[in-house]
């Protein structure tokens, strides 16, 4: 293929990624009807073809799905995933991501750093059968927990990419217009019930549901065991989703559309799983005290006083517990403190770098140095993770038993960017998917705060 059809082919409009579906459980206001998961209706699943021991993947919560919708992702026998590379111009434009960002020379700092909040790539895949077949083999973020808990959340402001069509645009937004007011979207996700002993699942009509007054009560389902919400989780999960909002605010280089943040954390109860630390357990409870403290001043000092007060009604508008920032901050502070450390573990490198040459600034194809080369074994270019693997293991095993990065250092939980079918080069912030990231830690901090103060 020339350059100039590679230019061209790069510059041709996108699809969004499809989403399957999966079923739901119940929480208070919202839908509990459950519902099947497939791709449209009344269409069959199909046996997959034999694929050396592949099989479709079991905890998928969204996405294409291997027998139901063209493509799909299976589960290889050593535990890895395996996405079915897309037709052009998706499919090449995300393998070319994948091998860039993973590339053996890669020295960049800003791409070097987004591999923290990657799934692993191991190169290309394909049956000795079916060589033309390609599929991205990539880590299994779930391979470690016991019971996943396991939610996919598009992010940004639009799902389309600049080169759309204005049909897939009008398309697009009318799937979901709240998309560009709180820029993200749930689009499927499976949660444990400790009390059954079972998972919930939920399909992407469950999250295309939500108005802006329930989104809350939808994200906090997935933090729900039946029992209570997962604090330990939420906060975990906030923690790591700032991580990677820091990244997005120190890079000029990407933008991303239609990409989605993967959300895992351990399903099994407390007493069944490793425990929280005396540390995290002693801040979650003076965090709680933070928050009643703040209660009380504003009750004494009169702020939050409802209107009604001042009509002469006995009534008083009840006033909010406390402010997100403040039970989130309260509870870093307090943690430290029962620590005994100044700061919380883990370090964010701010990403900066000189431009390594690996992308031209062109904003309509990825130029990467070096052509992909396949491998005598038809399965293509291996990561350098993958000689790595075992070094790298240890090192976040050690990480983990010194306090490890925030949010694993006694809760497991694994927030991984995903689906990159739509990134382009850029010279500016991500402001979309900035402010996506910002308004879905607002509502995590707001389930934390509510969490920790009931």
């Amino acid at each position: 293929m020339s350059r100039t059809q590679h230019h061209l082919m790069m510059m041709e409009s996108s699809v969004a990624l499809g989403k399957p579906d999966l079923a739901p459980g119940s929480a208070a206001g919202l839908d509990p009807v459950p519902r099947s998961s497939g791709g449209d209706p009344g269409k069959e699943p199909q046996d997959p073809p034999n694929l050396n021991g592949c099989v479709p993947l079991s905890h998928q919560v969204a996405g294409h799905k291997f027998g139901v919708d063209k493509g799909g992702i299976l589960q290889h026998p050593d535990g890895t995933v395996l996405k079915q590379v897309q037709p052009p111009p998706r499919g090449p434009r995300e393998m070319q991501f994948y091998s860039t960002v993973y590339a053996e020379d890669c020295c960049d700092p800003c791409l070097l750093d987004l591999q923290n909040y990657l799934p692993r790539y191991y190169g290309t895949w394909s049956h000795p059968d079916r060589p033309h077949d390609l599929y991205l083999k990539l880590e299994d973020v779930t391979r470690h927990f016991v019971k996943p808990c396991i939610m996919d959340v598009k992010l940004g402001q639009q799902s389309y990419d600049p080169f759309a069509s204005q049909d897939k645009r009008e398309q697009q937004i009318k799937k979901y217009p709240l998309m560009e007011e709180i820029g993200f979207l749930i689009l499927g996700m499976r949660v444990y019930n400790m009390r059954s002993d079972s998972f919930c699942s939920y399909d992407q009509h469950y999250g295309r549901g939500l108005v802006k007054d329930s989104v809350k009560d939808g994200l906090a389902r997935f933090f729900h065991n039946g029992a209570s919400v997962r604090g330990d989780a939420v906060l975990a999960s906030i923690w790591k989703v700032r991580q990677i909002l820091h990244w997005f605010q120190s890079q000029r280089k990407l933008a991303f559309y239609a990409s989605s943040l993967l959300f895992v954390y351990e399903g099994l109860p407390p007493s069944s799983s490793p425990s929280l630390p005396a540390n995290e357990s002693a801040a979650l409870s003076l965090a709680a005290d933070a928050g009643r403290e703040e209660k009380a001043v504003r009750g004494e000092t009169g702020e939050g006083k409802g209107v009604a007060e001042n009509n002469n009604n006995t009534e008083e508008a009840a006033p909010r517990l406390c402010s997100p920032p403040t039970i989130y901050n309260a509870f870093m502070k307090a943690r430290d403190r029962c620590s005994g450390e100044g700061r919380l573990h883990g370090n964010i490198r701010d990403g900066s770098g000189s431009n390594s040459g690996l992308w031209e600034e062109d904003n309509a194809t990825w130029q990467k140095r070096g052509d992909l080369k396949a491998s005598p074994n038809g399965n293509q270019t291996k990561s350098q993770l993958e000689g790595r693997d075992e070094d790298r293991k240890r090192e976040e095993e050690e990480e983990e038993g010194g306090g490890g990065e925030g949010g694993r250092d006694g809760t497991d939980v694994e927030v991984k960017m995903i689906d990159f079918a739509h990134v382009f080069p850029s010279d500016s912030c991500d402001h979309g998917y900035i402010f996506g990231l910002k308004n879905l830690l607002t509502v995590l901090e707001q389930i934390l705060c509510d969490a920790t103060t009931s």
